[in-house]
């Protein structure tokens, strides 16, 4: 019996991010796509979410 991986859920800071739930990754608030912890680097204090990367972050940034 298999199960699939859970996401983490993590607190998002300046600068670092604290894990709440552990688990191997979280989701992009914009492509829905796996982002494993060890390569996570874009995400947003204020709104509480990761980004897959610097696109995605500033296609967020520049939303109203």
């Amino acid at each position: 019996m298999s199960t699939t991986p859970t996401p983490a859920s993590l607190h998002y800071g300046d600068g670092e991010f604290a894990i709440l739930k552990p688990g191997p990754f979280v989701r992009c608030a914009v492509t829905d796509r796996p982002i494993p912890l060890d390569v996570l680097r874009y995400w947003s204090a204020e709104r509480q979410e990761a980004y897959y990367g610097p696109a995605e972050a500033l296609s967020r940034m520049v939303e109203p």
